[in-house]
């Protein structure tokens, strides 16, 4: 390919095309078909079935909770918007933690039962052993370090990733073995932008940033956050593109307004 407009449809070949030419990878996450319809649609490359579905969707305090038959029911909703964005699939928490060939069946069921290209698993050098097997069998694997969600027990807190030498350190390993255990992308959460920008600059495949500055090779948010549904959750790294929160809560004033009011329906609204 020579251009973007040339890109039918986004693969992994495509995301290392576009590091390769300097061009920036957009990505948002997406739960249900309208909304990953609207994202196809505007031109998003790549669209996560991200298991924040158990914040944003479902209400739960962590990502922890949610299972593998949620996550493949989201997906399939999803893939029926999609021909042209990349849909990549969260494996969620302990669908590969137990053993390699654990992930790498679940890795297996998510293609199988889906329209998906891709998977996410969380971790550095020791899941390396899983990313490989699973990327072996033809699957290809996002990587995602720093803030990792399905560890927060582990972490603590939400806190930024990597401000210390040991641990930023640890990052750049994690970010090395999992390009060498055949990842096609990696995911850099909420790590300091000069530690996002040498990761970036010292592997081949792309990084894509959440709060990780703008070094990275593209950007992922999550949609409910960057629309502004979420009102409640006011990270710095998110930003509002629009404030649908308030356009919703007036629009069902309106309507129920209209409802009470005998306004709606009207004559021309009934049959």
């Amino acid at each position: 390919m020579s251009s973007e407009k040339e890109i039918k449809r986004v693969t992994t070949l495509t995301l290392s095309w576009l590091k390769k030419n300097n061009k920036k990878i957009s990505a948002l996450t997406a739960y249900d078909f309208i909304t990953a319809k609207i994202l196809e649609e505007a031109g998003i490359d790549v669209i996560l079935i991200g298991d924040s579905l158990g914040n944003v969707f479902q209400g739960n305090d962590t990502t922890l909770p949610v299972t593998m038959d949620e996550m493949i029911y989201h997906t399939k909703a999803v893939c029926r918007a999609i021909t042209r964005a990349m849909i990549v699939v969260d494996l969620p928490f302990m669908s590969y933690q137990l053993s390699v060939d654990e992930g790498f069946r679940n890795a297996g069921r998510i293609l199988k039962e889906t329209s998906a290209g891709a998977v996410k698993l969380e971790g550095g050098i020791h899941i390396a052993e899983t990313v490989k097997k699973i990327t072996d069998a033809g699957i290809p694997v996002m990587g995602h370090i720093g803030l990792t969600p399905q560890s927060i027990h582990k972490f603590g807190s939400y806190r930024e990733r990597g401000k210390d030498f040991t641990e930023a350190e640890e990052i750049f390993n994690d970010a090395k073995a999992i390009e060498q255990a055949g990842a096609f992308a990696i995911v850099l959460e909420k790590i300091p932008s000069s530690l996002a920008e040498r990761i970036t600059n010292n592997l081949k495949i792309p990084t894509i940033g959440i709060g990780a500055g703008v070094h990275c090779d593209g950007q992922i948010l999550v949609t409910p956050d960057m629309l502004g549904l979420n009102v409640d959750f006011h990270p710095r790294f998110v930003r509002h593109y629009a404030k649908l929160a308030d356009q919703i809560t007036i629009a069902v004033k309106n309507y129920i307004d209209d409802v009470k009011g005998k306004n709606f329906p009207s004559e021309d609204e009934s049959y």
